[in-house]
């Protein structure tokens, strides 16, 4: 399977355009950010990531908005994820 990869120009992604694709992803918390206790697993091995919907969403994502609901508490590694970003415009490219 070949997975076609737009440039950011291409992609046009900005904030009213996100399709929240990363929100679909595993995320492990490693750095205290303030992550509220209600959006956080217990995996297998003991460690910490971001709680998930029964479909697969970040249940800190709003359905509705698809915005982030805890935005200024979220992960680390949501932080580094940059908006049109190779890695958002790869999620957004296997999510189609």
């Amino acid at each position: 399977m070949t997975i076609e990869v737009k440039t950011l120009a291409e992609a046009e992604v900005s904030c009213s355009s996100c399709e929240a694709c990363c929100c679909r992803l595993e995320v492990l918390l490693i750095s205290d950010t303030g992550v509220p206790e209600r959006y956080i697993e217990i995996d297998e091995w003991g460690g910490e990531r971001m709680a998930r919907l029964d479909d697969g969403w970040c249940a800190a994502l709003d359905r509705h908005s698809m915005m982030c609901t805890i935005y200024h508490n979220r992960p680390q590694v949501c932080r580094d994820l940059q908006m049109g970003g190779y890695e958002c415009i790869a999620e957004r490219a296997a999510n189609q």
